[in-house]
């Protein structure tokens, strides 16, 4: 592949070090997880913005979750119509074949995608209504949450619609048949979580309140 370059060398250099000292000091736990594979408790299904590190939110090691990211961290419903859907198909294979106990969907503030889902819905963003514009096909998903939260203000729709796009990817996971039938048989169970990035704060939406509530 002509276009391929050799990595930055900052990206080196990390690699370097972590290669001398963490994986040096933890070998024997790297060898076990190659030997064995993976046997991961939980899915996390996150959003791919690069100030959201799921990991240290948890303080989680190497084989402990199974970590999909996407833009704004959706789940579309299921439509097994033979595209190429790699999110449903990493929910598929965490499901039936890592049988994971738990799916953890979670979103956070300031997020880009659902301010672009917004600007969309709202008629300020005309480029996303475009059919070349991946980026706004993919924020289809969450137009169900838009329309929940349509009636509120500016300011408190943003930080509505966030939390929406973690209800509306729990609600699509229901309609995966391999979930409903885990989750109704009591081995999997899904979870709603909404981070503040700056204010390093985490809900999770419990059901009884129809709410996000603060741990």
């Amino acid at each position: 592949m002509q276009y391929a370059r050799p990595l930055p060398h900052y990206l080196v250099s990390r690699y370097s070090g972590w290669k001398a000292t963490t994986y040096q000091d933890n070998k024997a736990w790297y060898r076990r997880l190659a030997a064995h594979g993976q046997h991961p408790r939980a899915m996390i299904i996150s959003c791919c913005d690069s100030r959201q590190h799921v990991t240290s939110i948890f303080g989680a090691d190497e084989g402990e979750f199974f970590i999909h990211r996407n833009i704004a961290g959706l789940v579309p419903p299921y439509s097994p119509d033979g595209g190429n859907h790699g999110t449903s198909a990493t929910v598929e294979y965490a499901v039936t074949a890592l049988k994971v106990a738990h799916v953890i969907v979670i979103g956070h503030s300031n997020c880009g995608g659902v301010k672009g889902c917004d600007d969309m819905c709202s008629g300020h963003a005309p480029q996303l209504l475009e059919k070349t514009s991946f980026v706004g096909r993919w924020m289809d998903i969450l137009r169900p949450g838009y329309e929940r939260v349509a009636h509120l203000p500016d300011a408190d729709r943003a930080r509505a619609l966030e939390k929406e796009a973690v209800l509306v990817s729990l609600e699509n996971l229901m309609t995966f048949p391999f979930v409903r039938e885990a989750v109704e048989s009591e081995i999997l169970t899904l979870h709603g979580l909404w981070n503040d990035i700056g204010e390093g704060g985490l809900e999770q939406y419990d059901p009884a309140a129809k709410a996000f509530v603060p741990f």
